[in-house]
C-alpha cells in the first residue's frame, strides 16, 4: 500500500477512536463527588442522631438533584422529626418525583408531619397516581380518617381502597399482606372479611404474632371480650417474653378500663424491648394518666437519651415539664430543639 494512503487510514482510525472515546465520556454518568458523598452520609447520621444543625443539613441534601432514589427516600425517613414550612415544601415537591419510591417516601413523611384532618388536601391527588404502590400508600395515609376529613377525596379513596384490598387478596400466600388486609377491613368494621384474611394468615403461619394480636382486636371490636382475652392469654402462655403480646395485653386492659394492670403490661413490653420508642412512649402516657408524672418524665428522658431526634417524645416531655412548673427544663428542651431545627413550629411558638 502506498505510504500516503497508509497515513490516511491511520489518521482516520485515530479520529474514529477519539470520537468513540468522546461518545463514551458523554454517556457515562458523572463520577460522584467524594465531598458530596461524604456530606450525604454525614447529614443522614446527623439527622438520625438529632445533632445540632440536623434540619439544615437534611434540607440541604433534599435540595440536591443528583441523589439516587433510595438515598433520597432514606432522607425522608428522618424528615418527620424536623417539621417546618421548608420541610413541607421539599416533601410536597417530591410528590411529583419521577421515581415511585421517592413519591411514597415523601407521602409518608407528610403524613407524619401534617395533622390528620389536613392530610387529604396534600395527599388526595396521589390517589390518582400512575403507580399502584403510591396509590395504595395514599390509602394507608388517609385510612382511619372520617369522611369529612377526607372530604372531596372520599369517593376516590374508597375506589382505590377497593383496588388495594383486591390486590392484597390475590397475594394470599403472603402472611404480612393478609394481616394488613385484615386491618384494613377492621378499620371499615367489615368483620367477616377481616376474619377471613386472618384465617388465611394463620393458615400460612399459625404462630404469627401480628396475626394473633390483630385477631384479639377483631374479637374485641365485635364485643367478644372473653373470646379476645382467651386468645391473648393462650398466646402469652406460649410466648410470655413477647414484647408485642405484652403491649397488646396492655392495650386490651386499657380498652377494658383496667389501667393500672395495663401499666404493668406496658412496663413489661419496655423491659423486653427497651429500644422500642412506641412502647416506651405509651408507657409514659399511661403513667401520666395515673398521675405518676415524675415517672412518666423519666421514661421520656430515657427515650430521648436513646433517640435524641425523637421530636414526638420531646414535645410530650415539654408538656409534662410545663405541667409540673419546671420551666427551666422546658427552656433546656426548647434550646436543644432550636439547635436541631430553629424553624420548628414549637420553637417559633416559644414558651
Amino acid at each position: 500500500m502506498p505510504r500516503p494512503r497508509t497515513y490516511l487510514f491511520a489518521g482516520l482510525a485515530l479520529l474514529l477512536l477519539a470520537g468513540l472515546g468522546s461518545l463514551a465520556l458523554q454517556k457515562a454518568p458523572p463520577a460522584p463527588n467524594p465531598a458530596l458523598q461524604h456530606s450525604y452520609v454525614k447529614a443522614l447520621a446527623q439527622a438520625h442522631n438529632g445533632l445540632p444543625g440536623a434540619a439544615r443539613v437534611l434540607y440541604q441534601q433534599l435540595g440536591r438533584d443528583d441523589l439516587s432514589a433510595i438515598r433520597r427516600a432514606s432522607l425522608y425517613a428522618e424528615l418527620p422529626n424536623y417539621p417546618s414550612p421548608q420541610a413541607l415544601k421539599l416533601a410536597s415537591q417530591d410528590l411529583h418525583n419521577d421515581d415511585p419510591l421517592v413519591r411514597r417516601a415523601a407521602l409518608e413523611a407528610i403524613a407524619a408531619m401534617v395533622p390528620a384532618n389536613q392530610r387529604s388536601l396534600l395527599l388526595g391527588p396521589l390517589l390518582d397516581d400512575e403507580d399502584d404502590s403510591v396509590r395504595f400508600a395514599a390509602v394507608d395515609a388517609l385510612a382511619g380518617l372520617s369522611p369529612d376529613d377526607i372530604g372531596l377525596y372520599f369517593a376516590p379513596w374508597q375506589n382505590v381502597l377497593d383496588q388495594y384490598q383486591l390486590a392484597l387478596q390475590t397475594r394470599s400466600d403472603d402472611v404480612q399482606d393478609q394481616v394488613h388486609l385484615a386491618r384494613l377491613y377492621l378499620q371499615e368494621r367489615d368483620f367477616p372479611a377481616a376474619a377471613s384474611a386472618l384465617d388465611q394468615a394463620l393458615k400460612l403461619e399459625p404462630e404469627n404474632l401480628e396475626a394473633i394480636a390483630t385477631r384479639v382486636r377483631l374479637l374485641d371490636s365485635q364485643g367478644q371480650g372473653e373470646g379476645s382475652r382467651a386468645v391473648l392469654a393462650e398466646a402469652l402462655q406460649r410466648y410470655p417474653d413477647s414484647a408485642l403480646l405484652q403491649y397488646e395485653l396492655g392495650q386490651w386492659l386499657l380498652r377494658h378500663q383496667q389501667d393500672e394492670y395495663a401499666l404493668l403490661a406496658f412496663s413489661r413490653a419496655v423491659e423486653l424491648e427497651p429500644d422500642n420508642s412506641d412502647y416506651r412512649y405509651t408507657l409514659a402516657v399511661s403513667l401520666h394518666s395515673l398521675d405518676q408524672l415524675q415517672v412518666a418524665q423519666k421514661q421520656l428522658e430515657t427515650l430521648l437519651a436513646r433517640q435524641p431526634a425523637n421530636r414526638k417524645a420531646r414535645v410530650l416531655l415539654i408538656e409534662y415539664w410545663k405541667e409540673s412548673g419546671q420551666l427551666q427544663n422546658v427552656q433546656i428542651l426548647l434550646a436543644q430543639l432550636e439547635q436541631q431545627n430553629p424553624d420548628d413550629p414549637l420553637v417559633q411558638q416559644g414558651l
